[in-house]
């Protein structure tokens, strides 16, 4: 498991950060990646090779308006609780978890070290409840539901509020053509979700952590081209950042020892979790009502219960499964210090 801590580094490299974008540009243009074609700009060997490497094998890069300093592995040492990289004479104090395995590389701005740090993986525990999990467009942006104790979870609410807060002031800023300061809301709206993103996946697995749960997600992988929606719910569906919520659940999960499963996300809405009838009648609101047996509960609710019961029925497909589907078992991931 590979963590990134952002940590406030307290230099000024201005200058090498400088020297770094005349490296990229080099690179972007010549598509080199030995060193010596840039020892006249003036930067240090070791930062202009991870820099070249990165642009000049790119070939969808055209140009770059900003360039980290990487340090990689090789450079950088650990001594007395702390961070040394010599070819910077930086020093940087360890006052996160200290039990990596070794430091991938360090990435530099101007302000702040992106820190990537690489972890063993916790054992599991043997999961004793389930908890299915509903993520929704409108309303809470998560629902879990615990299919053994009855108990539900409801999170995220305030981020359709967001959503279209933000949406309108972008269509205002759009009209007066006021161009950058539309891309600087856009980025701020993305970094309060994420915000809410982190503060909800946290919150899911000390949860799922304290009842020794395994957390049940739906697979919505092709989500944006199999749903249908309503024009007026577009806008809510394309603006939904479900995936980096998955992203984030996942590592939490790793991270703590949490097992995590996915389902098939087919009928879980218009299912009911009581007597298992199908219907879209069923789900015509935020309330359930079963047509067959009568039931009346909240759809997100019901929906969270029907992929737990899936999962105990077995149809699943465990993390580490989805993983090798991704073609990657260690995505770096970040963790705000």
């Amino acid at each position: 498991m590979i963590l990134t801590y952002k940590v406030k580094h307290g230099r000024d490299f201005d200058r090498e950060l400088n020297l770094a974008k005349k490296v990229a540009d080099f690179a972007i243009r010549e598509r080199k990646i030995s060193s010596k074609y840039v020892k006249h700009i003036g930067l240090k060997s070791m930062l202009s090779n991870q820099i070249l490497r990165k642009y000049a094998k790119n070939k969808k890069a055209k140009s770059v308006n900003s360039v980290k300093l990487a340090i990689p592995s090789q450079g950088i040492k650990i001594i007395d609780n702390e961070i040394k990289a010599p070819c910077l004479d930086l020093v940087i104090p360890i006052h996160f978890n200290s039990s990596f395995e070794k430091i991938n590389q360090i990435e530099l701005d101007n302000t702040y070290a992106y820190i990537s740090c690489s972890y063993k993986e916790p054992l599991c525990y043997v999961p004793e409840n389930i908890i299915g999990v509903d993520r929704n467009t409108t309303g809470h942006v998560l629902v879990a539901s615990n299919i053994n104790t009855g108990k539900v979870l409801k999170l995220g609410k305030e981020c359709h509020h967001i959503h279209n807060k933000y949406k309108n002031i972008r269509k205002n800023l759009q009209s007066e053509q006021k161009f950058a300061l539309l891309k600087k809301i856009k980025n701020r709206e993305s970094r309060v979700i994420k915000n809410i993103n982190h503060q909800i996946s946290k919150r899911l697995v000390e949860d799922a952590k304290n009842n020794k749960a395994i957390i049940v997600l739906e697979g919505l992988k092709k989500i944006r081209n199999t749903a249908r929606t309503r024009r007026k719910q577009r806008y809510s569906l394309n603006s939904w950042s479900f995936y980096q919520l998955e992203n984030m659940i996942e590592y939490k999960s790793k991270k703590y020892g949490v097992p995590i499963a996915y389902i098939e996300p087919q009928y879980t809405s218009q299912r009911c979790s009581h007597c298992g009838h199908i219907e879209a009648k069923n789900r015509e609101s935020k309330q359930f009502h079963c047509v067959k047996c009568g039931v009346v509960e909240n759809a997100d609710a019901n929906a969270g219960f029907n992929i737990a019961s899936l999962y105990q029925q077995g149809i699943s497909q465990f993390n580490k499964e989805s993983d090798l589907l991704k073609g990657n078992t260690d995505i770096p991931k970040e963790a705000m210090l």
